[in-house]
């Protein structure tokens, strides 16, 4: 089993990062692989809803990282994204790589697979921009896995992170948790659960 962490900050070894690297070793203790992707510093457009992804080639601009995050996605069995908090709510960049990689995904790679997100800030915002991560799991049937508290950590400079206790134990936490689900999820598949019916004829326009 594979957990596919998301930093979705352009600092690639700042407090968002350290954050989820303390969930990545508990992942490990836990006997599940990982892998920490970085959404770097390029460039990285928005959603333009132009629909180019339903011929089934992926998302189609090709010049950032989003198609081989969703390639990855498609393999990984866990989520766990990860966002600093600059102005109350996620990084831009982190909404607009994630409303590109589900809307393009057609939610094929993300689907029934447990997810959580975490939100790393100097002081506040943390709240907010953890409710509007976790919107991305409850649009794709991903079941949410929780910690002892919200899911947040707080740090201005790298290193500052590793100082708040408690975030660092609810980052543990949340990983063994993860690691549950992860592991139930897999024992009913071998004991032959099937997933849930998945109705989808039905879609209304408010304006017809």
């Amino acid at each position: 089993m594979k957990v596919l962490l998301l930093n979705g900050s352009s600092n690639l070894k700042g407090c968002t990062y350290t954050a989820l690297e303390e969930i990545a070793k508990t992942l490990q203790e836990e006997g599940i692989d990982i892998e920490i992707f970085q959404i770097g510093a390029e460039p990285l457009r928005d959603c333009i809803g132009c629909g180019g992804c339903r011929k089934g080639n992926g998302c189609v601009f090709r010049d950032d990282c989003v198609n081989e995050f969703v390639e990855k996605a498609k393999e990984a069995d866990g989520f766990v994204f990860g966002t600093p908090v600059y102005y109350a709510h996620p990084s831009g960049r982190v909404m607009s790589f994630l409303d590109r990689a589900f809307y393009s995904s057609g939610s094929a790679a993300f689907a029934f697979k447990p997810g959580a997100s975490v939100a790393v800030a100097r002081r506040g915002g943390t709240t907010a921009s953890f409710d509007a991560m976790n919107k991305y799991f409850g649009i794709c049937q991903m079941p949410v896995a929780g910690s002892t508290y919200w899911n947040h950590v707080h740090g201005a400079v790298p290193g500052e992170a590793c100082q708040d206790e408690e975030g660092m134990q609810t980052m543990r936490n949340l990983a063994r948790n993860l690691a549950w689900m992860m592991k139930c999820f897999a024992a009913g598949k071998a004991a032959g659960v099937e997933l849930p019916q998945t109705e989808r004829e039905y879609k209304t326009n408010f304006i017809r």
